[in-house]
């Protein structure tokens, strides 16, 4: 495949938008909704839109609840990212927090409430402080629903579910659109004046992961055949603890909100052995430490500090996945093992979202802008992800019309 642009080979369908999102995740759906109603978007999809790992998350997201937070969440960030987290994008990612919950809200998402009628924080690992707004244990597919719900609303969006990106189209060093298969395996030139790439993570390509398989670092690999610039490939997240199972496929993740709620870990002579609230890469390695210790393929987490009501109606999803693997949570320990879980590395971006390539954005799981640094931490990335999407879109309304230059 050369680096300088590509015709529609013979046979292949040659089409046109202003803008193409690759992804459907809550980067691409927001990114989508932050456009002008004017522009024509496609929007694609390796499966369905409902195969995304926005639909996963479970725990929730976080937000500055006053002034007086701002402190210790970038200090909770920084700390968990072992200082490698550039500043100026944990600041952008907390100042915006409040703004983007509120936009939410205003779309239909639903946050559980207290009995007053405030928004309900809870608290994570490595978080000081509780923060974290949620919808039960499935606050990934609240927020991801309600987006696309509101996407498929607009007349200027075309959804191309099961269309798979192979390759950037590239005009004088500039990305003018993509290549794709479609779900008939016919070729696909989707030309565009601005691109964004939210494919997502690399879990597809672990044998162990909580991720969809389809999500193979497809963003990342085309970046790096058109020498697009990359940055830490190899901070590849560890979530501690996922279901333990000898079936093949997808890994069920254990939200970090259990221990946040109380929730222990034991070893195999059911006493704990780690503090569970620390950031999640030291959480794991304590795990790995005492599986050989023990000489076991899992250690325990036991639900019993944690109130009956809330296993059954907090974490519902969680209490009934595991009873249908055999487990009940209000009775007895689960067992537990680390997994491969998020990539916080990613194709490097700027401020605004900007590859190195002219016209070509990265945003969401597939993005490194240095939020995360060399550890995530716990309800950053849905966070993340709608800030520096919406970003996107707005670097890429200012430059279309002019209102600053184009580099």
């Amino acid at each position: 495949m050369t680096s300088e642009g590509r015709d529609a080979a013979q046979g292949e369908r040659d089409i046109s938008f202003d803008v193409c999102i690759v992804g459907c995740g809550v980067a691409g759906l927001y990114a989508a909704l932050n456009l002008p109603r004017h522009l024509r978007i496609a929007m694609l999809s390796k499966q369905d839109v409902a195969s995304c790992d926005s639909m996963l998350a479970q725990g929730g997201i976080c937000v500055m609840r006053d002034h007086d937070d701002y402190d210790y969440w970038f200090d909770d960030t920084m700390r968990a990212g072992h200082n490698e987290c550039r500043p100026q994008s944990v600041d952008t990612m907390i100042w915006s927090s409040r703004e983007i919950i509120n936009d939410l809200i205003r779309m239909g998402v639903e946050f559980d409430r207290t009995p007053t009628g405030d928004l309900d924080y809870t608290r994570e690992g490595a978080h000081s402080r509780n923060r974290i707004v949620h919808h039960a244990d499935v606050t990934g597919k609240e927020i991801t629903t309600k987006l696309l719900a509101r996407v498929r609303e607009l007349r200027n969006v075309c959804i191309m579910e099961y269309t798979t990106m192979d390759d950037l189209l590239v005009k004088d060093g500039a990305c003018v659109g993509v290549h794709a298969w479609d779900a008939r395996g016919e070729g696909l030139a989707i030309r565009a004046r601005d691109t964004v790439l939210a494919t997502g993570g690399v879990g597809g390509l672990y044998e162990h992961s909580t991720n969809y398989p389809c999500l193979t670092g497809d963003g990342c690999r085309v970046c790096q055949e058109h020498g697009v610039a990359l940055e830490h490939m190899d901070y590849v997240q560890i979530h501690p603890t996922t279901l333990f199972s000898t079936k093949p496929g997808r890994s069920f993740l254990i939200s970090e909100a259990c221990r946040g709620e109380g929730a222990v870990l034991l070893d195999a002579h059911g006493e704990r052995f780690t503090d569970e609230l620390q950031p999640r890469d030291v959480v794991s390695a304590a795990i790995r430490r005492q599986m050989q210790k023990d000489g076991t393929r899992h250690v325990w987490l036991s639900f019993a500090n944690v109130p009956e009501e809330v296993c059954r109606e907090h974490f519902s999803h969680i209490y009934q996945h595991c009873l249908e693997e055999g487990y009940d949570i209000t009775r007895e320990p689960i067992p537990v093992v680390p997994a491969q879980h998020y990539l916080m590395g990613g194709i490097h971006v700027d401020q605004d979202s900007r590859t190195q390539m002219e016209h070509l954005y990265a945003a969401g799981e597939t993005s490194c802008n240095g939020v995360h640094g060399k550890n995530r931490l716990a309800s950053n990335s849905l966070l993340e992800s709608l800030v520096f999407s919406r970003l996107a879109a707005r670097d890429i309304v200012r430059r279309r019309h002019g209102w600053i230059p184009s580099a």
